[in-house]
């Protein structure tokens, strides 16, 4: 079982701290017996700024956050950042720990409006805290060590727009034109997802249109309009191909999971299915409402619940 995304950002900060709490330590220690002294801080960390793997500049700050020397990275100094106050910014506001290193959280830096993250290591003279190391990572520098994560398959209710909620009893089902010619439409889609390599489907029953992925394009989606949906003309442009083995959505499951969405959209004039979609590959189908509330849920459980269960 892959991990959360939570889990993989744990992951992939924690390989990042194991690689530069050390280096950042060591100059760190260097750090402190030129403390206050500008040009000899910007040697040091000449120096020591290439044993520090994937950063883009190091710096050193007084507690107050006011940087004391200027920056250093690759291309060499940057002076315009001496005296720079960095108090206000996010890895400033964190807890650094007892131990005195801090891998930030991700920000967007203010230089190139880039994900960034800082490191932060506490500068001592004995018991005396000086200071800070800092050391900035851009985000594109840095090693994918997490395996992706993947979306998890419980059922998750997202609510939409407040406004939209608020009226819901106002408002009234308006047939549209996929409405009117709706198990023909379905019917297509099912020779589609089972036959003919469809393997996600965005179904917009309210403006009569089907987004379509296919497994022979996957980068690009095809969009069929009412006319299309109601021409089964329509199949012959789309070869036939084997149903994937891969697909954790049974075959044979495709037409129940049509049907459920039909009687979904048909059996309350208030509230009614506006949106659906169904991807063969991760077993997920996802609905929003006409109260704009969005359900995602795998193909088993959307399955176990009947019109009632929404209704």
């Amino acid at each position: 079982m892959k991990n959360s995304w939570k889990e993989s950002i744990y992951l992939q900060r924690e390989a990042l701290a194991q690689q530069v709490h050390e280096p950042l330590a060591h100059l760190a220690e260097q750090c402190a017996s030129a403390w206050g002294d500008r040009e000899q801080l910007n040697a040091i960390l000449v120096q020591g700024c290439v044993d520090i793997p994937y950063c883009s500049f190091v710096y050193c700050l007084n507690t107050d956050g006011i940087q004391i020397c200027d920056n250093v990275g690759e291309a060499g100094l940057a002076p315009e950042h001496f005296g720079r106050d960095r108090s206000q910014r996010p890895y400033m506001k964190e807890v650094v720990p007892s131990w005195g290193f801090l891998l930030s959280d991700a920000y967007i830096g203010l230089l190139g409006h880039r994900p960034s993250l800082t490191a932060l290591h506490v500068v001592r003279t004995g018991s005396e805290v000086l200071g800070f190391l800092g050391a900035d990572f851009d985000l594109r520098d840095l090693p994918v060590t997490a395996e992706l994560y993947e979306e998890p398959g419980y059922w998750r209710q997202v609510k939409g727009d407040p406004a939209i909620r608020g009226n819901v009893f106002q408002q009234c089902r308006a047939e549209s034109l996929l409405d009117s010619n709706l198990e023909q439409g379905l019917s297509i889609l099912e020779e589609l997802l089972t036959q003919r390599g469809v393997f996600q489907c965005q179904i917009h029953f309210s403006s009569s249109q089907v987004t379509l992925w296919t497994v022979d394009d996957p980068f690009r989606y095809r969009i069929l309009e009412h006319e299309a949906l109601s021409d089964p003309d329509i199949c012959l442009l789309y070869p036939l191909r084997d149903y994937p083995s891969e697909a954790m959505i049974p075959q044979h499951n495709i037409e129940k999971i049509l049907d459920t969405l039909r009687a979904l959209r048909l059996a309350d004039p208030t509230i009614y299915l506006r949106t659906a979609s169904i991807n063969t590959f991760n077993g997920m189908i996802s609905l929003t409402f006409s109260c704009d509330g969005s359900h995602y849920m795998s193909y088993v459980e959307f399955l176990l619940k009947d019109t009632s269960f929404w209704f």
